[in-house]
């Protein structure tokens, strides 16, 4: 993976760059970091420029966003409430109540959650699909992730070009972040899930 992305984006530039992000974004597990902070390094010895860079990683980000956002809203909340009160729903002890408070959640937190998750690895993609669900407006919606965008991928390309020959270990410094993120999430989805099966299964 590592060696391709620094061959697709020496090859094709801010085609690559725009190419890889909006993969990235519907496929979480490929590296923003990896990509970002080697197009920063990238624009210290080609024509590239690091503005043109940015622009090109967030128009990807967009159009990755935009993806998951029409799935999401292909998953209504009347869809997932249909889902939730199937045989298989009631067999994971799911009510259609649960999309009912979820989407009430989203009402309320949504815009905080769309553009803080742009910082998070995995959500930032994901976040996408819950804001569809919820019928966010397009207005909204958009610019919010574009706002968090700009940031997240500014920061990460002009570390990279101030980085220079070490970019690697800016990339590295990132990727440790990323695995500490996803392991405070996947402990928060482990407790979330732990107090669903006492509720829903243990306690009768």
């Amino acid at each position: 993976m590592h060696d391709f992305i620094i061959e697709f984006i020496n090859q094709y530039g801010y085609l690559g760059v725009f190419s890889l992000i909006t993969l990235e974004n519907i496929f979480p597990p490929i590296p923003s970091e990896l990509i970002l902070t080697f197009s920063g390094f990238a624009t210290s010895y080609t024509t590239m420029n690091a503005w043109l860079a940015i622009l090109a990683a967030t128009a990807g980000s967009l159009v990755g966003a935009a993806a998951l956002y029409l799935l999401g809203r292909f998953l209504s909340e009347e869809r997932l409430k249909k889902l939730f009160d199937s045989r298989l729903g009631r067999l994971l002890h799911l009510r259609s109540g649960d999309v009912t408070r979820a989407m009430h959640w989203f009402e309320r937190r949504g815009t905080r959650a769309v553009f803080f998750c742009r910082f998070v690895p995995i959500v930032r993609s994901l976040i996408s699909i819950p804001a569809g669900s919820a019928k966010m407006e397009p207005g909204i919606f958009f610019p919010l992730t574009a706002a968090g965008t700009i940031i997240w991928n500014t920061a990460l390309v002009f570390l990279g070009r101030a980085a220079g020959s070490a970019w690697e270990r800016v990339a590295h410094y990132f990727d440790t972040y990323s695995i500490i993120a996803i392991c405070v999430l996947g402990l928060v989805a482990v407790i979330i899930l732990g107090k669903f099966i006492k509720r829903r299964f243990l306690n009768k």
